[in-house]
């Protein structure tokens, strides 16, 4: 199909206002000024994932953080606040509950929802701080401890974000030391994980580092099945482990609309089934970018910013009838918070080659607040906010700068 051939401008139809999404529109906004792009989201407003860390242990609000849809504003692209409730990939056909679509092309950048009753016990006596409101949940509980055992433990693979659940750990550790308890806590993190970073041995080995250094026991290998509210006792592959306090991150999985439109048949661990080099799911005009894909990198902000740019490439190669671009080469850089004011950097490469390849760097140490943020960044607001006129900051948290990157469920 090209422009010649269609007298009527040409629709896409972008679900998820997430990483993905917002930095496809945004792409598309400069690249493809003839189309007309849709962006659909349930919620209002997004917050970068790094943000509840912000909520979790510096005092942040949940509204102090968030960005508000309306008070951005891109040529070319209109937001609606809808949520989904049907999707029929075949005929790119998708249903909301305020209206349906037909575009020419469909993008699905969802994200991944949480299941955290896929492991028995743990909504009744768990707590997690992935989500906004399990964050301040956390943070209300901490408030109140004294001392004990805290088991932090990664329930299953994958999840978003990889590094997140050690720097919650080594943050955590800051947070007791600060309030005079951290000498009367045990503290022990359990990942089924042989290592934190596998793609980068020289940060894992940094961060066992500074989790020894930290006093924090570290069992990789290791699975919780179930948790006994009555008894505080998680149940692992070495027997039951007694705790106080149980931090887990919760099991990953796609929205039920999702699940429902048969886009994960023949998907890897019930995700959406991708071509890796172009993105493109089995039905034409039809991709999947980000967490509620299964390409072959991790569930990162910044690798669905790198998914967008591919698939607003390949939309234009066909729209304009051009040579395929280059395929999608799954580089992202990943920054990782000891604590402290301390960051460091992985840049990966997962896709562009025969190996794997992965450099890490210490950033060294950065105490105010724009600097956390500038360390944090991904790409999207380089991307994405600098490419769009902010018509109102009301809503804005003052310290966010062009720089980072926003997400709506991520911890990135």
């Amino acid at each position: 199909m090209s422009i010649a051939d269609n007298v009527r401008k040409p629709t896409v139809l972008i679900l998820g206002a997430g990483f993905g999404g917002l930095e496809l529109a945004a792409c598309l906004s400069e690249s493809l000024p003839e189309a007309d792009v849709e962006l659909i989201d349930h919620n209002d407003g997004f917050t970068f994932g790094f943000a509840k860390l912000d909520i979790l242990f510096r005092g942040r609000t949940p509204e102090s953080v968030r960005i508000r849809y309306a008070d951005l504003a891109c040529p070319g692209v209109e937001f609606r606040q809808e949520t989904v409730t049907s999707i029929d990939p075949q005929n790119r056909r998708v249903v909301t509950d305020a209206a349906n679509y037909e575009p020419d092309f469909l993008v699905v950048a969802l994200g991944a929802d949480y299941d955290p009753a896929a492991t028995p016990g743990f909504v009744e006596d768990g707590h997690e701080y992935y989500s906004i409101q399990g964050a301040c949940r956390l943070r209300d509980r901490l408030a109140l401890f004294d001392g004990g055992t805290i088991l932090t433990a990664v329930l299953r693979v994958p999840f978003q974000c990889p590094p997140a659940p050690y720097e919650g750990a080594m943050l955590l550790h800051e947070l007791l030391t600060r309030r005079g308890v951290r000498d009367r806590t045990r503290m022990h993190m359990l990942t089924p994980m042989d290592s934190p970073i596998p793609v980068s041995a020289d940060t894992s080995a940094a961060l066992v580092e500074a989790l020894a250094r930290r006093g924090i026991d570290y069992s990789p290998g290791m699975r919780v099945h179930a948790l006994d509210p009555k008894n505080h006792v998680a149940a692992t592959d070495a027997g039951d482990l007694a705790y106080d306090l149980f931090i887990g991150i919760p099991t990953h999985c796609v929205s039920p609309v999702v699940e429902a439109s048969g886009l994960t048949v023949g998907g890897a661990d019930g995700w959406i089934h991708v071509d890796p080099r172009t993105l493109a799911t089995r039905y034409p005009g039809v991709y999947a970018i980000g967490d509620c894909a299964d390409a072959p990198v991790p569930r990162a902000g910044v690798f669905a910013e790198n998914a967008a740019r591919t698939v607003a490439a390949h939309i234009g190669a066909r729209l304009h009838g051009t040579p395929d671009p280059e395929k999608y080469l799954g580089r992202g850089s990943c920054y990782i918070e000891f604590g402290d004011g301390l960051v460091g950097k992985v840049d990966a490469d997962f896709l562009s080659g025969p190996r794997r390849s992965h450099r890490s760097t210490a950033l060294g140490r950065t105490r105010d607040r724009e600097s956390r943020i500038r360390h944090h960044a991904d790409s999207a607001l380089v991307h994405f906010v600098s490419r769009m006129a902010l018509t109102g900051n009301s809503s804005r948290p003052p310290e966010t700068s062009p720089g980072n990157t926003p997400t709506q469920n991520s911890p990135r």
